[in-house]
């Protein structure tokens, strides 16, 4: 097990042992997550809630496959080089709802991230980075065979 995952599973252990003494409550540890954008209908309205519209860089690169042979099973990452990354996005363009998920990256450890999704069709896999508070994105169209949201 690598090191980052090591530091993700412990501040998750920790974060949940803090909700289960009631040092931290519920609410307050989801609070960093707005549910709304995950409810919003198009990738400008997914864009917008996460803060607005960002800067593509080289430094972000999408992981998906070129072609996906099952719409109901692909996997998805995204990883930065960006110093000071602090949240990573995973937005599927033509899914009914585009943001897909959200990752908290705690400090000092490697932002790389990986899931897997459900493609209803062929579209663009955006990864939208938070570093030193700006945003920055990068972009890759996945082909979908079969699709896996309903069709």
């Amino acid at each position: 097990m690598n090191n980052s995952r090591r530091t993700a599973i412990k501040t998750t252990g920790a974060f949940a042992t803090l909700v289960s003494l009631g040092i931290v409550t519920q609410s307050q540890a989801m609070a960093a997550i707005d549910r709304a954008a995950f409810q919003v209908k198009t990738l400008e309205d997914a864009l917008k809630a996460l803060g607005g519209t960002p800067v593509s860089s080289d430094k972000v690169a999408v992981v998906s496959p070129d072609i996906a042979e099952n719409g109901a099973v692909v996997p998805v990452g995204a990883t930065s080089s960006l110093p000071n990354t602090t949240e990573m996005y995973i937005i599927i363009e033509k899914n009914p709802t585009p943001l897909s998920c959200a990752f908290f990256i705690p400090a000092g450890t490697a932002a790389d991230v990986q899931t897997r999704v459900k493609m209803g069709q062929s579209t663009n896999v955006v990864a939208v980075v938070k570093a030193d508070g700006k945003l920055f994105s990068a972009t890759k169209e996945t082909k979908v065979t079969l699709g896996g949201c309903g069709g």
